[in-house]
């Protein structure tokens, strides 16, 4: 059964890092762009960041948290992340990683809920001194 599980989410101060994880199982991750996006409570799913399956290792980063966001994936280990630096109190939310076929990510795409079809089930951030 094709599953995606984030990890890594918790509780840092302002200025602080996370780096969290969307580990796939049942699937080769590979073949899939991934996307983060996040939830904060009364809000709409926010797409963050994706980047592509392709070899150019294409990527598209919402201006909220360019520069101080990436999103690195390591396919042998079918594992993608989501660097987190710099984190802002603007910043907690649920994350979310998941996958959708024949995407590339660039500064051209903006995140659809749509065009992913497997999510994880999300981590919570929080940013609080």
């Amino acid at each position: 059964q094709a599953q995606l599980a984030e990890s890594g989410g918790g509780l840092v101060p302002p200025g602080g890092s996370l780096r969290l994880s969307c580990t796939a199982s049942g699937f080769r991750l590979g073949y899939y762009a991934i996307g983060w996006f996040r939830q904060a409570p009364g809000k709409e799913r926010e797409g963050i960041s994706c980047i592509s399956s392709t070899d150019d290792g294409a990527a598209y980063y919402a201006e909220s948290v360019k520069g101080r966001f990436t999103i690195p994936r390591d396919n042998a280990k079918n594992t993608g992340y989501l660097q987190m630096n710099s984190l802002h109190p603007e910043d907690p939310a649920i994350y979310y990683c998941a996958t959708g076929p024949d995407l590339y990510c660039d500064d051209t795409y903006n995140p659809d809920v749509r065009d992913f079809a497997s999510w994880g089930q999300g981590t919570q951030v929080t940013v609080s001194s």
